[in-house]
């Protein structure tokens, strides 16, 4: 690729929310040879959907709307930042705005990204998913999300205009940006069992903060189907983008077969 010491391969840019914890911890799971990750954090102003929600009274939807028009003007600085770098590919470490507004919304979102990033490569978590449950050939999927209402909606939206049955959306509904890396094993556990079925080929986990990477390649064998993090799934789309073809055990099926 060039003449880097030690990121021959890649240089993987991630603009990741200042209140998230999650990302990096999974990101230091992949310590690839010749690929380094360079997080770029943009500022979180609205933390705290519950005590905004408690002091206005606007509701916990219309809080989380705000949060996002908050997030969408702190992008270009962290873009930029991470340009500096001269990475090869930029990867978004945060995944409601890539749901937002279905298909249409999505489209906006990527391309406004794009035409600031120029040629550069650029993985979302909504493309990644929709390729992700594409190289499984998943039809009908349920999704976990650590979102309020209207959040759960736009990602049902999103998945249903782009051509999926979504049999069963679960929101976890956190009450703030930081309490989604709280989170217990034993609430993730209870939203799969509640999404799962027969007839769901697949099951999908948004929410950047919310790492799943320790549990759910164990779900994929006891439950005989994928289960896609959302942090997993951006990543992988990344590493390919880039060439990046590593095959690699104990992460989950998306990264041992595709």
């Amino acid at each position: 690729m060039d003449n880097y010491q030690i990121a021959r391969r890649a240089r993987i840019g991630v603009l990741i929310p200042s209140t998230n914890t999650g990302v990096e911890y999974d990101l230091q799971k992949f310590a690839l040879e010749g690929v380094t990750w360079h997080p770029s954090r943009f500022w979180i102003e609205l933390r705290n959907w519950a005590d905004e929600n408690a002091k206005t009274g606007e509701g916990m939807d219309s809080v989380f709307e705000r949060f996002l028009e908050l997030m969408r003007a702190e992008l270009p600085g962290a873009i930029d930042r991470a340009l500096s770098a001269e990475i090869t590919h930029l990867m978004l470490g945060m995944s409601a705005e890539t749901f937002w507004g279905g298909l249409a919304g999505n489209e906006a979102f990527e391309a406004d990204i794009q035409e600031r990033i120029g040629t550069l490569g650029l993985s979302t978590g909504a493309a990644a998913t929709r390729q992700a449950l594409a190289a499984f050939d998943a039809k009908t999927i349920s999704v976990i999300t650590p979102y309020p209402p209207v959040g759960d909606a736009n990602v049902r939206l999103f998945f249903s205009e782009i051509g999926f049955e979504v049999k069963h959306v679960a929101g976890l509904s956190r009450p703030s940006a930081t309490a989604i890396a709280a989170t217990s094993i034993q609430q993730v556990m209870a939203a799969v069992r509640q999404v799962d079925g027969d007839d769901v080929d697949a099951i999908v986990q948004c929410g950047t903060n919310l790492s799943t990477v320790d549990i759910f390649p164990t779900l994929e064998l006891w439950l005989e189907k994928p289960l896609i993090p959302i942090n997993i799934a951006t990543i992988w789309h990344s590493l390919r983008a880039c060439g990046v073809d590593d095959r690699l055990a104990g992460k989950g099926r998306l990264l041992e077969e595709f």
